[in-house]
């Protein structure tokens, strides 16, 4: 799960050839798509059943709650929900009422937050989405992610962080993204890297090889260009600390005129 990269070892670069531990596709709710025309917001006793069928032992939770639609693949999810499980066994979801978009359509927020321990070192992992999620009045039936994040950090006091990366930003455009470190280094050694999450290693949660350099200046800073065609561009990045190590992911949705920038 960690990362093989002492602080001793030489830099730059450290070739880490261990995978990032978590994913931004552990979310669960991943997808992307736009939702059916004739649907309708689900509603606060379908959210209800929906989080409480996400934090259910069961295996087969959420058949009855969701249908395929677009943005929308139940296998897909259930599968996602239970390999999570599997990593962070005490993983609870928790569903709240999110901003309302400019059309006046709801939003949800999911969020989940789970420990592991490995080795003697507990991990902690926050990620949070935000949605909109559409039904036919019986089942949830198709969403838009709106947002998403993941971070996930080890150590006895996990260590603060800012993570400077956009929601959304135009095709072709030139962006930073930033993790910083909230507090000093002090002159601390620290090591990064990020790397680029292909769609296919978020539909099989696998993980990205990372090539680590020295920080300096507190934390990675890089400025990365966006694709020329809208969708998305997911990031994972790589911080190695002293006190810990922070692997972070971020979707940034890729639009093609300015008004889509907020949703």
């Amino acid at each position: 799960m960690a990362p093989s990269c002492p602080l001793n070892a030489p830099l730059p670069p450290v070739r880490s050839p261990q995978r990032l531990g978590i994913l931004l596709a552990t979310m669960v709710m991943a997808g992307a798509g736009v939702a059916p025309a004739l649907a309708v917001p689900p509603s606060p006793a379908q959210l209800q059943a929906l989080e409480t069928a996400l934090n259910s032992s069961s295996d087969t939770a959420l058949a009855g709650l969701l249908q395929a639609g677009p943005g929308l693949d139940p296998a897909l999810l259930e599968s996602r929900r239970r390999l999570l499980r599997q990593q962070f066994p005490d993983a609870r979801w928790q569903l709240r009422s999110g901003a309302q978009l400019r059309d006046g359509q709801p939003t949800v927020t999911l969020r989940v937050d789970g420990t592991r321990r490995q080795g003697g070192t507990t991990y902690r992992l926050e990620a949070e989405q935000q949605l909109a999620l559409q039904s036919d009045g019986t089942r949830i039936n198709g969403q838009t992610v709106l947002r998403e994040r993941s971070l996930l950090r080890s150590g006895d006091k996990p260590l603060p962080v800012s993570l400077l990366i956009p929601d959304a930003v135009l095709t072709g455009q030139r962006y930073d993204v930033d993790v910083i470190f909230d507090d000093p280094l002090d002159g601390a050694l620290a090591a990064g890297g990020i790397a680029a999450i292909t769609p296919q290693q978020q539909a099989t949660m696998a993980s990205p090889s990372m090539e680590l350099g020295a920080l300096g200046g507190g934390g990675l800073f890089k400025i990365v260009q966006a694709p020329l065609s809208p969708g998305s561009q997911t990031w994972a990045v790589l911080l190695v600390h002293p006190d810990g190590i922070v692997s972070a992911t971020k979707r940034v949705r890729v639009v093609a005129d300015r008004q889509s920038l907020e949703p």
